[in-house]
């Protein structure tokens, strides 16, 4: 069953701009996506702003997937924007190249916890580990250049 979907557009110029050193900006990705954002930049031969938009596109996303399964059920959030573990929710590709979602095991834990549990009593994650699957799809188009640049993500959380 489909639990939620979730759908952001960035605006890459406008996210580059953001994302100038000395912000606090890293914090928000993992090491391993940030290295592989420079090696896709590098063997596409274009800007590392373009990958680092779709994640974050990603990242947002997966939020928009998971809150709309629990307004469903009517389930509490179990973050905040303040309080949200954004390199915890890794969009990392695979040995294809095809984006995955991978959650640390902590937020993992919290989203396991969120779905399948009506109360706030303890939900034993490794229990419900197989009945969650995350699809996602990532696009950028447009020149940088030119501020027609567009990451995109579209993400469905589903619940076997």
């Amino acid at each position: 069953m489909i639990a939620g979907i979730g759908h952001d557009l960035v605006n890459v110029a406008q996210f580059a701009e953001q994302t100038q050193d000395g912000n606090g900006w890293r914090a928000l990705f993992s090491v391993r996506e940030l290295r592989q954002c420079d090696l896709r930049a590098q063997v596409k031969n274009d800007e590392r702003a373009l990958h680092i938009a779709a994640r974050w596109a990603g990242k947002e996303a997966v939020i928009k997937a998971w809150s709309e399964a629990l307004c469903t059920i009517n389930n509490p959030y179990p973050y905040t924007l303040d309080n949200m573990p954004w390199a915890s929710i890794e969009i990392l590709n695979d040995s294809h190249g095809c984006p995955r979602i991978i959650l640390s095991s902590d937020v993992h834990s919290q989203l396991v916890k969120s779905l399948f549990s009506a109360s706030s009593e303890c939900v034993d994650s490794s229990e419900h580990i197989d009945n969650i699957r995350w699809h996602i799809s990532l696009s950028h188009d447009g020149l940088l250049d030119d501020n027609s640049a567009f990451a995109s993500a579209v993400v469905m959380l589903e619940v076997l």
